[in-house]
């Protein structure tokens, strides 16, 4: 387990405040454009589509970080790292202005924006926004994981003909851990696949007890990873790796079903 990185706690609150306000005006922005037929949507070269919304949401988040922490680095989904200047930062910042923008473009409900700082390598602060939800989870490397301003936790037992597991995308799965994959499934009463930033809320609010991802990026789940690991969970990748710039693939879950998890898909 890598060491926690040494923080000041009033910084560290400094920048939840700045994520927390700079997701609440994305969403203005995107609430906007939401079931709107101006999206004015491109299809990037990795065949994902991006949209007026998107662009605009990023750059709100943006100058918001750059006002307050201009010596800070920013990577975001639509317009690269920038470090203004500050190369050497120890400070990263994380943004999906809108995580599941295919879901946005077909007007249903499961996207959300991602904000998280990465302090030294390590992730120590994430917003997740859920506008169409009214959901919005944060979290603080040592200060708890909280849900529209109440604790929550990872569940405390595992029950299998009860407990749940739900997946993402899934597709890489096919020809490496299908065999493997199958059989974790039948340990489990209920097969879901809620997807997207709500599996993961779910799972640190005890309401389910796996979540399993082949096909991510670091944007997608670096707030995630913060909320999921302050509610108590564990979170690395399918192999039992630490998440990090470079992470593809998600296990999560309690401490039981993530150890479950692991061994399962690669014995």
């Amino acid at each position: 387990m890598s060491k926690k990185p040494t923080l000041d706690a009033d910084l560290l609150q400094q920048t939840l405040a700045v994520a927390k306000q700079a997701a609440r005006q994305a969403e203005a922005v995107i609430n906007k454009y939401y079931q709107s037929n101006d999206l004015n949507t491109e299809v990037k070269g990795d065949q994902t589509p991006v949209t007026v919304a998107d662009k605009q949401a990023e750059q709100i988040i943006r100058a918001a970080i750059s006002e307050h922490f201009p010596e800070h680095g920013i990577y975001g989904e639509e317009f690269g790292r920038s470090n203004h200047g500050a190369e050497d930062s120890e400070f990263l910042w994380l943004i999906d202005p809108i995580d599941g923008t295919k879901s946005f473009v077909r007007q249903y409900p499961f996207f959300s924006t991602q904000i998280a700082l990465m302090y030294q390598g390590e992730l120590v602060m994430g917003v997740s926004n859920a506008p169409a939800f009214s959901e919005m989870a944060w979290a603080t490397l040592g200060g708890g994981a909280f849900l529209n301003n109440k604790s929550i936790q990872v569940a405390d037992e595992f029950v299998s003909h009860s407990a749940c597991v739900s997946t993402g995308n899934i597709q890489s799965l096919v020809n490496t851990n299908w065999q493997s994959f199958g059989q974790l499934l039948t340990k489990f009463g209920k097969i879901r696949g809620y997807g997207d930033f709500y599996h993961y809320h779910l799972l640190a609010s005890g309401k389910i007890d796996l979540v399993i991802e082949s096909d991510v990026n670091i944007l997608d789940i670096a707030a995630l990873t913060v909320v999921v690991r302050e509610a108590g969970g564990v979170i690395t990748n399918l192999q039992g790796q630490p998440i990090d710039l470079q992470t593809s693939s998600i296990l999560a879950g309690t401490r039981t079903t993530h150890e479950l998890g692991l061994k399962t898909l690669n014995e």
